[in-house]
């Protein structure tokens, strides 16, 4: 009786959470996969399997090397300045400038702000006639962009605009992280007459690495899923430009009606996905070994 009570308690506290689980991930997952074997268009009732087609098609296609391209040179030049950025705000608020609290907020409210909105605001600001951004590199007598209209400049202002969104996230990450180094070793380093640089170097970089490796996979993960921004400001383009996997997708389900090869494209970006969070993990673990 006991043994069925604990039976009954463990489907009941277990096997209740997994079921919105099951319905929203683990089906969909399914279905997916289902459909990537498919040629299904998205509209007809009917559709022929076609087995591997889709996978083979995809890997082999000029443009889907041309977007994973696009994915990894937008990962790389929005991870990298948002660690950078990250950590110098946070090193300036660890400086205890008055009006704390206000400068975190503003620093962070960046990352709260929907995509969306944020990203037509800067739509407008990168207008190369009448933006912002143009409008002062006029005054300094400096070259303006067609930012949004040049396959050279696109992708660097959607990375602007998603370096400005995630640094103030990281920011908050790196801050928690500072406050619990010792104040110990800055008084040593201070005793060894260590510079500013020099306690960068040995003392914070070193013990803030494991945010750092959080923040490196988190926003790897993130910049694979881009897809608001780059809607609302070049939907792709120009030229396929500004077009990563996720944007790929999106195009050859519900612009080609191809849901077929779409899903298996999903398949694989879940499976990059995969690698990166499994990579984490075992880059932890090694890290805490170390």
């Amino acid at each position: 009786m006991g043994r069925l009570r604990g039976t009954f308690k463990l489907l009941f506290f277990v096997g209740i959470p997994l079921i919105p689980l099951f319905v929203f991930w683990f089906f969909p997952m399914l279905v997916s996969l289902w459909l990537s074997f498919t040629n299904w268009d998205y509209i007809s009732p009917s559709f022929d399997y076609v087995g591997i087609d889709n996978y083979t098609n995809t890997l082999t296609s000029e443009t889907f090397y041309e977007a994973l391209k696009n994915t990894i040179f937008f990962s790389v030049w929005t991870i990298v300045p948002t660690i950078i950025i990250g950590l110098f705000l946070a090193l300036l608020l660890k400086e205890g400038l008055k009006g704390l609290t206000f400068f975190r907020s503003i620093l962070f409210s960046p990352w709260i702000t929907p995509m969306v909105a944020m990203s037509i605001v800067w739509s407008w600001i990168f207008q190369a006639d009448v933006g912002l951004i143009n409008q002062i590199l006029g005054w300094f007598h400096l070259p303006q962009p067609q930012w949004l209209t040049d396959s050279d400049t696109a992708m660097w202002a959607i990375i602007i605009v998603t370096v400005w969104k995630n640094a103030g996230w990281a920011m908050l990450f790196y801050a928690d992280s500072l406050s619990k180094i010792p104040n110990d070793l800055y008084e040593v380093s201070d005793i060894e007459g260590a510079s500013w640089l020099q306690k960068i170097k040995t003392i914070v970089i070193p013990l803030v690495s494991p945010i750092t490796l959080f923040l490196v996979i988190i926003s790897a993960i993130d910049a694979i899923q881009a897809y608001d921004q780059i809607q609302v400001m070049t939907q792709g383009g120009p030229a396929g430009s500004t077009r990563t996997l996720l944007y790929l997708y999106y195009q050859m389900a519900f612009e080609q009606f191809n849901m077929g090869q779409a899903t298996a494209l999903a398949t694989i970006i879940v499976l990059i996905t995969g690698v990166l969070a499994l990579s984490m993990f075992y880059a932890s673990k090694k890290w805490v070994h170390y």
